[in-house]
């Protein structure tokens, strides 16, 4: 009698087993697809460029690294000068690239000058139509896409300063008008917007 319950314990255990299996594989959670963990950049805050520091000084005049950081009032071109200047390099199709003042207005070199030593040449009756670009004492120059190694000025006839690039003293011409006009180009010959080198540009197309 033993053995017929032995095998009905047996039997109900097994299906009892079985049951647990299919209900374990019936019952087993779902699996979930996995959580994409959402990373968050941070991206850096805009920040501004350094000040212009001094790159040059000769004597009371302090010649900056690159642009102000604050707008820069030029006063009007009459001695002695502006104690503050800009000076920007310019592009044109016609001439290539060359130096204006902060306002846009074309700057000059004269073939009749010298730059070792620097020396202007352009006096009197010659200045009222070749202002010079004075620089006041104490003073501070501030350049674009010009190497302030490169700037200077010399001390003209009647004692105001000229700015010099590369030595070569720098003049605006009456005969313009507007920022970017270019009139004195190859005025008889020896008058040429300034290069940022101080050298000249190509006179202008036909011409």
């Amino acid at each position: 009698m033993r053995l017929p319950k032995l095998i009905m314990s047996a039997s109900l255990l097994v299906t009892a087993a079985i049951a647990m299996t299919a209900c374990g594989v019936q019952s087993a959670p779902q699996s979930q697809p996995a959580q994409v963990a959402q990373k968050v950049v941070e991206l850096p805050s805009p920040t501004s460029p350094p000040p212009p520091t001094v790159a040059k000084t000769q004597k009371r005049v302090d010649i900056y690294s690159g642009a102000a950081d604050q707008p820069v009032v030029q006063a009007a071109n009459t001695a002695p000068g502006s104690h503050d200047l800009e000076l920007r390099a310019t592009t044109s199709e016609q001439i290539g690239t060359f130096l204006t003042d902060g306002n846009g207005m074309t700057l000059y070199r004269f073939d009749k000058d010298s730059n070792k030593p620097p020396k202007s040449t352009c006096n009197g009756d010659c200045a009222k139509t070749w202002p010079p670009l004075l620089i006041a004492s104490p003073g501070k120059i501030y350049p674009t896409g010009v190497d302030p190694q490169l700037l200077g000025y010399v001390e003209r006839a009647d004692g105001t300063c000229q700015v010099t690039v590369n030595g070569w003293p720098v003049y605006y011409f009456s005969g313009d008008k507007a920022p970017g006009d270019i009139n004195g180009q190859g005025v008889k010959g020896t008058w040429f917007a300034v290069s940022p080198t101080g050298g000249k540009t190509p006179p202008l197309p036909g011409k």
